[in-house]
């Protein structure tokens, strides 16, 4: 009998309770990751008062603003490189140098806490060890009488603090690149042998080839990493390095010369940097897959 003629109304719609699974990520999404944007893409166009105005954009175009930006891009560009070089060094011996199996679970399980390991305790790990006084460089200074200041190295540098962001750069290449690398399948390989290819023709030609996608976004994705790393900078060299961050930092801290609608300027344009090297990384990553499912 059709409800028509009984007068029954039809049965609600109800959201499914499967949803209800994601609400808590939705919750934290919001209140701390696009308010939060939102606020400091609105604020780098307003003045104290609230009215609208460029002259925060403006600012960042003085000539000590480009010059944090371009420090800040160099370090990262050098521990991304650097990074990247070391961790598909390290996953590929893990992936086909035919290391004992068990060594891959503590590596990726310590590169999995590595790579989320920064700000003050990663500083101070790096001050306790390469600091002046630190343990490795009194040893090598008075047991084999090697000086790293005198050598030219100094921890609260660009590349003291490019050193430090590799502890976290490294651990999360080798977390990419390693399921990469064992997409590469045996047949490619086995092919370019029957055809005459040696191993370095077959990396030159057909793996190489295959990875660079995720090599690229990998790249990308470290950089974004390292750029947007605050704790960390400033914890290690406070103000002797003046980096984006640090710049930040001193404008939104609340002193008398601080302005905080300069640092949302500032903050915008780490977003916009960063959101570019995502994107071309998101990109990447796609281009890649498709090679490797």
């Amino acid at each position: 009998m059709s409800t028509a003629h009984t007068g029954a109304s039809p049965p609600a719609r109800r959201l499914p309770l499967h949803w209800l699974g994601i609400l808590p990520f939705a919750v934290f999404v919001t209140l701390f990751l696009i308010l939060p944007t939102m606020k400091i893409v609105v604020g780098a166009f307003q003045t104290a008062d609230g009215s609208f105005t460029l002259d925060n954009i403006q600012g960042l175009f003085t000539p000590s603003i480009l010059a944090a930006y371009w420090i800040s891009i160099k370090i990262s560009i050098a521990s991304a490189l650097l990074g990247c070089l070391i961790g598909f060094a390290v996953s590929s011996a893990v992936v086909f140098g035919g290391l004992p199996k068990w060594i891959r679970g503590p590596l990726l399980t310590f590169s999995g806490v590595a790579s989320n390991f920064a700000g003050v305790p990663l500083a101070f790990a790096f001050l306790a060890t390469l600091g002046p006084v630190g343990i490795l460089s009194v040893f090598l200074r008075s047991e084999l009488g090697v000086d790293l200041r005198a050598l030219g190295f100094n921890l609260l540098s660009f590349w003291g603090l490019t050193v430090t962001y590799l502890f976290f750069q490294i651990p999360l290449m080798i977390l990419i690149i390693t399921p990469a690398l064992d997409g590469l399948k045996r047949e490619w390989r086995e092919a370019a042998e029957i055809l005459g290819a040696t191993g370095l023709q077959y990396w030159r030609m057909v793996a190489f080839p295959i990875l660079l996608p995720s090599i690229l976004g990998t790249l990308a994705l470290l950089f974004a990493n390292a750029f947007g790393a605050v704790a960390t900078a400033i914890a290690l060299t406070g103000s002797s390095l003046s980096i984006v961050p640090i710049l930040l930092f001193a404008q939104i801290r609340g002193d008398v010369l601080g302005n905080p609608h300069l640092g949302y300027a500032l903050a915008f344009g780490m977003i916009v940097v960063t959101g570019i090297a995502n994107a071309i990384y998101i990109w990447l990553r796609a281009r890649s897959e498709r090679w490797l499912k």
